[in-house]
């Protein structure tokens, strides 16, 4: 169940109000709540919104980590859970949490082999605490988790874990909000714009937020500087995405690495920039990282689309583009012959998403709308598999799946080469500022792309009636 942050904050309210006032409840024959079960992405604050709940009610509040109820001695788990709901009777009304307890519990019978006879113990024994023949009344248990989709069926049903409540990544104001808390006793210098970091870290987490501040505020003690300014908090921001800047940034690479790299990275940017619905360039740099990157071109997606997770086929197909955008560049500046492996992932990104959108999202006409094989989530319960009946499909509708791949990626690779051809001044003057200067700023390449009045190649529709940019040739050797 997917919740907003009205609808998180309405859900909270509510388990607060169960505890301050229970009566008014059960007046009425209401039954209290058992459990709360906080889902969502690492860094989010479930542990924080549970220690809120329990400050905000003013109740006691009984913190344990689901690993500790784990042991190799049999019996161990299920008489620690039988302690810790005693304590939690005695001192009612009260809150049990319970941190990562997809730890203790994993659905129980899972795998080929079967599962392990202590933890499924352990969750029969909170099965019972949650919702046994003497109940709780008064004590509510708050359980924290990654991933929900492994929980025993049996701890969510009513009666047990009422209610789930999902802890997105915070959006723009969220995100504002948690940089201004983070920021107390921290000597930021004025002229920076919390608004203007929490445009720069869409996806970001509370955790990453927090440790972007504290990341420039090493940087900016590190430099000898009593203030943090918009420099180490941006730097921060990379190295946090891409990794840390090598010592010596690009002296220790030839001209001719440096020149290769430049162009890439130009290509990525104006592909970018040029090609229908895709998000906007926010820097361009050529500085080597420490996960192995030469370059990287920052894209800031949009806040809207980041957070419905609905991406549309025109989307998709510029993203292709853009990834295919730095290998066109090398081909095209130095030829066929010179291109380098710097590319080799992004072939990958977009081949998966070109084999996304074919199997799994049904953007293909010839193969339909139907979905090839398996999603690309892994399977928890890899015995449970063996034993599940699957769809088997035939080798013409799995060869028209691998043609359809192939054509899309194709299309996208004519687009990125189109929109190059057609701006080349803009890529040689782009990549020879990278190469002067290092990076490039957002700021720096909206002024280019005027100065050299860049434009969009034009289009049409192929045989098949899908958009293709207009070239000579359509199907690539």
């Amino acid at each position: 169940m997917f919740c907003s942050p009205f609808f998180t904050l309405w859900y909270i309210e509510e388990v607060v109000d169960f505890l301050k006032n229970p009566d008014d409840y059960t007046k009425n024959g209401c039954k209290i709540p058992r459990g709360v079960i906080l889902d969502g992405p690492p860094g989010t604050g479930k542990t924080l919104l549970a220690k809120a709940i329990a400050g905000e009610a003013r109740v006691p509040f009984i913190s344990i980590s689901g690993s500790e109820f784990v042991e190799m001695f049999v019996g161990v788990g299920a008489s620690r859970v039988r302690d810790v709901f005693t304590r939690a009777k005695e001192n009612a009304p009260c809150i049990i949490f319970i941190d990562e307890i997809d730890a203790v519990g994993r659905q129980r019978g899972a795998g080929f082999a079967g599962g392990n006879d202590e933890r499924e113990q352990t969750v029969n024994q909170i099965l019972v605490e949650l919702d046994g023949f003497e109940g709780n009344p008064g004590v509510i248990t708050i359980a924290a988790t990654n991933r929900i989709d492994i929980l025993d069926p049996a701890l969510l049903r009513p009666g047990r874990f009422d209610r789930k409540i999902t802890v997105e990544l915070p959006d723009f104001v969220g995100r504002t909000k948690i940089l201004a808390v983070h920021a107390r006793g921290k000597p930021i210098e004025t002229d920076v714009d919390l608004d203007a970091i929490a445009r720069r870290t869409p996806g970001f987490s509370g955790a990453q937020l927090e440790n972007v501040l504290n990341e420039a505020a090493i940087s900016a003690a590190r430099m000898g500087k009593v203030t943090i300014g918009w420099e180490q908090i941006d730097n921060a921001v990379d190295r946090i995405i891409m990794g840390i800047e090598k010592k010596g940034g690009t002296e220790n690479i030839s001209l001719r690495q440096k020149e290769i790299i430049s162009y890439h990275e130009a290509g990525h940017a104006i592909v970018g920039a040029l090609i229908p619905d895709y998000d906007q360039v926010q820097k361009i740099s050529i500085i080597p990282r420490s996960n192995g990157a030469g370059g990287i071109t920052f894209f800031s997606p949009q806040e809207t689309r980041l957070e419905s997770g609905l991406y549309s086929k025109q989307y998709l197909e510029s993203q292709l583009s853009v990834a295919l955008g730095g290998r066109v560049a090398e081909e095209i500046v130095f030829g066929e012959d010179n291109v380098t492996t710097g590319a080799s992932n992004d072939f990958d990104h977009a081949t998966g998403i070109a084999r996304r959108m074919v199997k799994e999202w049904g953007m293909s006409d010839k193969v339909g709308r139907v979905a090839i094989g398996t999603p690309q989530s892994v399977e928890p319960f890899m015995g449970r598999m063996i034993g599940q009946r699957r769809t088997h499909w035939g080798q013409k509708i799995l060869t028209d799946c691998d043609e359809e791949v192939e054509r899309i990626v194709n299309n996208s690779y004519v687009r990125a080469r189109e929109i190059l051809q057609q701006n080349r001044k803009l890529l040689d003057h782009l990549a020879h500022a990278l190469i002067d200067h290092e990076i490039v700023t957002a700021e720096e390449f909206e002024t280019m792309i005027i100065q050299f009045k860049a434009s969009m190649a034009n289009f049409s529709l192929d045989s098949e009636g899908n958009d293709v940019y207009s070239l000579p040739f359509q199907n690539l050797p």
